[in-house]
């Protein structure tokens, strides 16, 4: 293969290394990102924006004297110092049903399977005290996985906050056990949490560039895909692919000048809330009228197909896809919705987008110590490149655009569901 084809591919092992948002492996890799643009004879530029964080001091979980495997939950606040005892509860999920006779939950921990808005709603209306939320299955170990800490997000404060905690299905197995031994004698099993942070704030930033149109300067469309990754594992697939891609699309409309801008995003923080792409939209309120449609990437590369496109917008978009695909000779999949990515935030701003994807979760993993770059292919990521540029080159170099910059009311009530926005009012999220 050419230098140019192994670009992508070249690109993504630079960057496959922890870059979680907030941190300096994060600013590390926007460095790469700018110092490649650079490269290609553009100008980006560095866009800063604060996010939550948290530092926990002591996340300590014990059960009859010995101490189990935990992470926090940040911003869920902290118990007394040293620790307390709770009564555990197990609740298996935000169904009312499994609240009968546990309607007032003052001095207890409740065990949950997972922690969602609707869950987290229940445990504060219950007057719950704590909670400990099952990860993984009941045969994992920390040998073959990772048990990373996590937060609440701002949808679930605007309803208040309870000291929360993580652990592993194997432990969560044990207290269920001792539970129901202890229930046919008539007792409760206590377990004892200890959890100390602080809040605070990190700075992230966003990779900026724009390379002006030809023609229709005017009107912009917006191409993101983030750079940072989860805690664990290099983060290689989701997403050093995504932003590979953009650097090489950023090179191929460098010399090929579009008709329309298209202003290029690599989105920081992504994974802890799409964090970059809502304060580019935030800090760029002045220009979204100018932007009339979204082209995002997300996990591309892979030797597992098959290549997919999230379609946020009507019928007349996925039809406008699946033909420029058909007439390319490009094999992929269409799903309407919002898609969980950089998109999203446009679609509150009535943007429609096409999320450019390959691979399934089913054979390969993300958010794992095993996104890594054994599952990736320089040859694919040439290949999903190609078809990118044609479909870009259709869409921003067209006469008239073939879409229209608007959502159907559907599709504007699946934004604001995808934000919580029915089950949290209170929460905003561009201010």
């Amino acid at each position: 293969m050419t230098n140019k084809e192994n670009f992508q591919y070249d690109l993504v092992e630079k960057l496959s290394f922890r870059r979680y948002g907030g941190t300096e492996e994060e600013l590390k890799a926007a460095e790469i990102i700018l110092e490649e643009i650079e490269k290609a004879g553009g100008k980006g530029e560095l866009m800063e924006f604060q996010i939550p964080a948290f530092d926990c001091s002591v996340c300590k979980v014990t059960f009859n004297g010995q101490e189990m495997d935990s992470v926090p939950y940040g911003f869920s606040g902290q118990t007394a110092a040293g620790g307390q005892d709770y009564k555990l509860v197990y609740i298996e999920d935000a169904d009312e049903a499994n609240f009968l006779g546990n309607k007032d939950l003052s001095g207890c921990c409740a065990l949950v399977n997972q922690l969602d808005l609707d869950m987290f709603k229940k445990l504060l209306e219950h007057k719950a005290s704590a909670f400990a939320a099952i990860s993984g299955k009941y045969f994992e170990t920390d040998e073959t996985t990772d048990l990373v800490p996590r937060t609440l997000r701002p949808q679930m404060l605007t309803f208040g906050k309870i000291p929360g905690v993580a652990i592993r299905g194997k432990d969560a197995l044990t207290l269920l056990k001792a539970k129901e031994e202890a229930a046919g004698k008539g007792e409760d099993v206590y377990l004892h949490i200890d959890l100390q942070q602080t809040e605070t704030t990190h700075t992230s930033r966003d990779v900026l560039a724009v390379i002006e149109g030809t023609e229709n300067k005017e009107e912009s469309i917006v191409i993101t895909g983030h750079y940072d990754s989860v805690l664990v594992g290099t983060g290689s697939w989701d997403n050093a692919t995504g932003a590979a891609m953009l650097n090489m699309l950023y090179n191929h409309f460098l010399e090929n000048p579009p008709k329309r801008t298209l202003r290029f995003v690599w989105c920081g923080s992504e994974e802890q809330g799409l964090y970059g792409s809502i304060n580019y939209v935030k800090q760029h309120m002045d220009i979204m009228e100018q932007i009339r449609f979204c082209f995002n990437f997300d996990m591309n590369g892979t030797l597992f197909g098959p290549n997919l496109g999230f379609i946020t917008g009507g019928e007349d978009l996925e039809h406008w896809y699946m033909q420029a695909a058909m007439e390319y000779g490009y094999a992929t999949k269409s799903r309407t919705l919002i898609h969980s990515s950089d998109s999203a935030p446009f679609a509150l701003k009535d943007i429609p987008s096409i999320g450019l994807s390959r691979g399934g979760t089913g054979i390969m993993e993300i958010h794992t110590r095993n996104d890594l770059m054994p599952v990736l292919s320089a040859a694919e990521m040439y290949k999903n490149y190609e078809f990118a540029a044609y479909l870009i080159g259709r869409f921003v170099n067209a006469a008239m655009l073939p879409i229209e910059r608007k959502l159907s009311d559907d599709m504007k009530k699946k934004a604001q569901e995808y934000f919580k926005l029915d089950k949290a009012p209170d929460y905003k999220v561009f201010d």
